[in-house]
């Protein structure tokens, strides 16, 4: 087990008129080289619990544990190396942005560990071209000259130079063109895919996470209600849509087929697929009247 939130409580403003309940007694397990599309609508509660696993908020009751080790417990804990582990990306990542040159910016968590300057020059490198961005075009440039979509990889560039093990997404496509949203996606699917990093997605967008995620975790009011493959999660599509998040329209299309009796997969999630098995079960419908 890689990372694993235990009995999470956190209250916002305690002990005032306001006092909120944002996490309610929830359960988290994540393995190293999973895919998890962290989903619900807006409060209920994931970006407070992202906010948890590398201790920007210290829960009310309960605990974290990364690698074994209880990061609330009473063992003096190095804040610092659990944030290079765990490295989170804001929603709207390129107001983090703030050096001068894009080289700046990317080199300030490594320098920060105090690596020396040839090996920072190598991470910078690399974690631009993870990012697809190309090192010799941008690493003088102000990163404010930037298209925004190319801030927001810049920005996660800045968390990538740290080699994160986990890295938490917190909505990265918000306001994103499609073209922007789309490039940065498919560099998302990489992290995954080629080098096999930890990912966490917080999204509403069923879409997005419905193509990239190995495993969905539904939150609303502070708990998980819901927790398994795109499929088997979309397949509780009345859940969902009670919660006002509903289903990829590709799959609901695929879910009212199976309602009308119709012999097809219902864990699809893109158009190409859709158009595939709809083809396959036509195809079936003409042998049967042959």
């Amino acid at each position: 087990m890689l990372l694993q939130v235990k009995n999470l409580n956190y209250f916002y403003m305690p002990g005032t008129p306001f006092e909120f309940r944002a996490l309610n007694k929830l359960n988290l397990s994540i393995n190293k080289g999973e895919f998890i599309g962290l989903i619900g609508r807006t409060g209920s509660g994931k970006t407070t619990l992202v906010q948890h696993f590398n201790g920007l908020l210290k829960p009310t009751e309960g605990t974290v544990i990364f690698k074994g080790k209880d990061i609330f417990g009473t063992e003096m804990i190095n804040w610092r190396e659990i944030r290079q582990k765990i490295g989170l990306v804001f929603q709207y990542p390129e107001e983090q942005l703030f050096g001068e040159t894009v080289y700046e910016d990317v080199a300030f968590g490594p320098r920060k560990l105090k690596i020396e300057e040839g090996i920072v020059l190598e991470k910078v490198k690399q974690a631009l071209s993870m990012v697809n961005l190309d090192f010799q075009k941008v690493k003088d440039r102000s990163p404010f000259s930037l298209s925004r979509g190319e801030m927001r990889r810049a920005a996660i560039a800045g968390v990538l130079s740290m080699e994160p093990e986990v890295l938490v997404l917190d909505e990265p496509t918000a306001g994103l063109d499609p073209r922007g949203r789309k490039h940065l996606l498919a560099r998302v699917d990489s992290f995954h895919k080629e080098a096999g990093m930890t990912i966490v997605f917080v999204s509403h967008n069923m879409e997005e996470v419905a193509r990239l995620a190995t495993r969905l975790v539904v939150m609303e009011g502070g708990e998980v209600v819901l927790e398994g493959s795109p499929g088997q999660v979309f397949e509780e599509s009345e859940k969902l849509l009670a919660m006002g998040l509903g289903v990829p329209q590709v799959t609901e299309l695929m879910l009212a087929l199976k309602k009308q009796g119709e012999k097809v997969q219902t864990d699809i999630f893109t158009v190409d697929k859709a158009r595939q098995e709809i083809l396959k079960m036509l195809k079936e419908k003409r042998g049967q009247l042959c």
